[in-house]
């Protein structure tokens, strides 16, 4: 990190570290940011796009029925961005296995991957009863990080010693691209945070508070790992925790990785330059591109599950059939014991429901077994890919 490159205009200072580099340490975050005419517009738009994805989902279901696929293909592309990389078909077999421990798998990162999901799944449960905080932060990064490679790295709290972002794997300290702030100026850092997240009184619009708020986060960096992965995290969470979305269905990790050094540049800018405007500009085309993509994969979630409903709604057990049905939107893999609870069933009458949507080629069991088997609902596992797939 050269020192040069921080110019006067820098929301922040450099400070020196006792490693013998300097540190930046970013300023509280300004409030009234004067946006120009054109940043104006692509807020507006971004605005929008959010609005229409909001309305995809007013109807009187649960639109977690809809955010749950979108969850799934998030987890996959976040995770992706820091090169753990596994498939759908793996993710949600490992999330057929019956347990409450934090995932574990041969494959380590199709268990990191459910980690992203449960640690959102976390989330949302606390927003019932505590705001967007450094407490919920740390409850995230602590799921997140639990049972796998990254669990050597302080789960659940904040880094004790110096970090910094290489430019390259194996780089030193001196080869950073950037070092963020030393430890005590991390606390107060993260303190200034929380409170600009709890103060009611900024008068910029949500989404310019938002591009600030993942600013700040990554460049304070308060954890040893998995920094990226939970300041995507917050994205969706502080907009259902401040209710301008009623479930997490705004994920910006596609975006992000499709653009991901412009990304990184433009957060390194902010730090050297003071160049919000640019940042804020690629921030709303995030929001507006994939609220947008968004939208589009929710009304197709939804016409598929009205169409399953539809289909067996004149079957004998159609209750039963559609309370599964809904079951699958929330996780497309299913077991005969799980299939059992869902319904109230004995295993053998959850079994007899199963083979009915087996027929029907809305499941297809993957195990080859006779014993402990699974059953994967390909229609809307092909939702958890970033591209359509081919002879699929």
């Amino acid at each position: 990190m050269d020192p040069d490159d921080f110019t006067n205009a820098a929301p922040g200072r450099l400070v020196p570290t006792t490693y013998g580099v300097l540190a930046f340490v970013p300023n509280p975050l300004p409030r009234g940011i004067s946006l120009p005419s054109a940043t104006v517009k692509r807020l507006a738009m971004a605005e929008r796009a959010v609005g229409r994805l909001s309305g995809v989902t007013l109807q009187e279901f649960s639109p977690y029925l809809v955010s749950s696929p979108l969850l799934h293909r998030e987890a996959i592309l976040s995770s992706r961005i820091e090169g753990t990389i596994t498939t759908p078909e793996q993710l949600v077999l490992l999330e057929a296995e019956e347990t409450d421990q934090p995932a574990r798998a041969a494959d380590e990162d199709t268990a990191e991957v459910l980690n992203y999901v449960r640690a959102m799944q976390h989330g949302l449960r606390r927003l019932e009863s505590l705001p967007v905080s450094l407490r919920l932060i740390k409850e995230l990064h602590g799921v997140l990080l639990s049972g796998v490679r990254g669990e050597r790295q302080d789960p659940g709290t904040f880094r004790r010693t110096q970090n910094f972002i290489g430019s390259r794997a194996g780089d030193s300290i001196e080869d950073a691209r950037f070092i963020p702030p030393p430890v005590p100026d991390m606390e107060r850092a993260l303190s200034e945070l929380e409170a600009y997240l709890h103060d009611e009184t900024i008068e910029d619009p949500f989404l310019i508070q938002l591009a600030l708020i993942h600013y700040q986060f990554e460049t304070i960096h308060p954890f040893r790992d998995g920094n990226g992965r939970v300041g995507r995290l917050l994205i969706p969470l502080i907009m259902v925790a401040k209710e301008r979305l009623d479930a997490p269905l705004l994920y910006l990790s596609a975006f992000f990785e499709r653009n991901r050094q412009t990304y990184v540049d433009l957060l390194l800018r902010v730090s050297q330059t003071g160049d919000w405007i640019r940042w804020i500009d690629h921030f709303l085309e995030a929001v507006g591109e994939s609220a947008t993509e968004a939208t589009g994969q929710a009304t197709a979630l939804l016409e598929l599950r009205q169409r399953y409903h539809r289909r067996f709604q004149k079957d004998r057990s159609s209750a039963r059939i559609i309370r599964l049905v809904d079951e699958l939107f929330q996780t497309p893999s299913i077991t005969i014991r799980k299939a059992a609870k869902v319904l109230s069933l004995t295993e053998q009458g959850a079994a007899n429901n199963i083979h009915k949507l087996e027929d029907a080629g809305v499941l297809r069991e993957v195990t080859g077994g006779k014993r402990n088997q699974v059953f994967v609902a390909d229609e809307i596992v092909r939702f958890l890919y970033d591209a359509p797939r081919t002879g699929a």
